[in-house]
Formats: structure tokens, C-alpha cells, sequence
């Protein structure tokens, strides 16, 4: 799907006070963009920031991070913040590719991938953001009891991810449902996306898993 271009978005990230600029002089400092020293989670494809903000805004003990590659999707999440601003979060406009080269191994607690592009021709495999290639740079941030959660409503998206975890040396499934809004279990405080507001709303079933590593 091609994204609508916002005229003006590429200035207003770069300009606004809830974006982080200079992502390479934060490695191993992370703590000191917020007020309070907490523990470190971070949504990878936050797209217009419903899911995070509501964490956060949950959650004061701890401290979010949302990176969006596309200036024109996280815009929309900077306007919400200017309305109703949260001191325990902040933006990050950036490629999720190179994601272990910004941030220092064990400095991330929690890593949520919500609603991901599945990439669905096999070619680009290594583009999902559950692929082996992603799974290893998140072992490399993550702090030894850390773990990933994964939302999407891509049955495809979810088996490929399933079976990369289990293929995994590294890593296992923690807990797993394949209809998460009759799950009472998981879906405890679970906060929705705009996706899965959307997709749910329609009668698909949201498929979640969460992942840490092998002890």
C-alpha cells in the first residue's frame, strides 16, 4: 500500500520536541532522553502511536520508545503528544534494520511488534521483523529476561513467526493464543491498536505471542 506523502512532515519530526534526533550518540545512554531512570520498552512500527501512548499513559513506571520509519504515519502520533504529552515517552524516526547498532546489548527490556508489514512474497523473508534476521539483533538489545510480544491478524505472518521462534536456539514461546479478545488470559489490559481495532471490529481473530530467551 502506498503511504500518502504529508508535506511538511519530514520538518515537523525533525523539529519536534518528542522526537529523538542523533541516534548514534544515545547507544548505551537511552535513560537520559527521559526525566526518570525505568526500565526500557520499545514498539517497532508504532504507525500512528495508539498502541504506545496507551501504555505509556498506563504504565508511568516505565519508560517508551516508538520508532516509525515513515515521517508522514508518526506525525499523526507527534500531533496526539502535542495535545496530551507524556513524559515517559518518546519518538524515533528510524529503520528498524540496524536496530542493534543503536542500542546497547542488554538496554532494552521489552520489545512489542504490532499489526507488521508481513511481506508476503518468500523473497522477502528476511524483511518480516520476526524473521531469524530480526530475532538475532533483538537477542543483542534485549536484557537476559526481556521479552517479545507480537500482535497481527496475518495467520501466514503469525505460522512463519511460530515457526521461526521454534527453529530458534535462542529463543522460545512464553505464552501464544490464536484468538487473543476471547483469550481472557492474554488479552488482560491489552490495549488495541488502530489496526486491530479495525481488523477485530470485521470478526479476524488476533493472533499474539510472546517470546524470551532460552534460558
Amino acid at each position: 500500500m502506498r503511504l500518502r506523502n504529508i508535506p511538511g512532515a519530514d520538518e515537523a519530526i525533525e523539529n519536534s520536541e518528542y522526537c529523538v534526533q542523533e541516534t548514534n550518540i544515545h547507544k548505551g545512554q537511552w535513560e537520559m532522553i527521559f526525566p526518570t531512570k525505568q526500565p526500557l520498552h520499545i514498539e517497532i512500527g508504532m504507525g500512528k502511536g495508539q498502541f504506545i501512548m496507551g501504555m505509556a499513559n498506563q504504565n508511568p513506571d516505565i519508560n517508551y520508545l516508538g520508532i516509525e520509519k515513515y515521517t508522514s504515519v508518526l506525525l499523526r502520533a507527534v500531533q496526539k503528544m502535542e495535545v496530551a504529552p507524556l513524559e515517559n515517552l518518546r519518538f524515533l524516526c528510524f529503520n528498524a534494520e540496524s536496530i542493534h547498532e543503536i542500542f546497547e546489548k542488554g538496554e532494552v527490556d521489552r520489545i512489542y511488534l504490532n499489526f507488521s508489514d508481513p511481506w508476503p512474497k518468500d523473497r522477502h523473508a528476511k524483511r518480516r521483523l520476526t524473521s531469524s534476521n530480526f530475532l538475532e539483533k533483538y537477542y543483542e538489545i534485549l536484557t537476559p529476561d526481556g521479552h517479545i510480544e507480537f500482535k497481527t491478524d496475518n495467520r501466514g505472518l503469525f505460522d512463519f513467526s511460530v515457526e521461526e521462534i521454534k527453529n530458534s536456539d535462542t529463543w522460545e514461546i512464553l505464552e501464544i493464543t490464536y484468538d487473543l479478545h476471547h483469550d481472557d488470559a492474554m488479552n488482560q489490559g491489552n490495549i488495541m491498536t488502530e489496526y486491530e481495532e479495525k481488523f477485530s471490529s470485521k470478526g479476524n481473530p488476533i493472533y499474539k505471542l510472546i517470546a524470551g530467551k532460552r534460558s
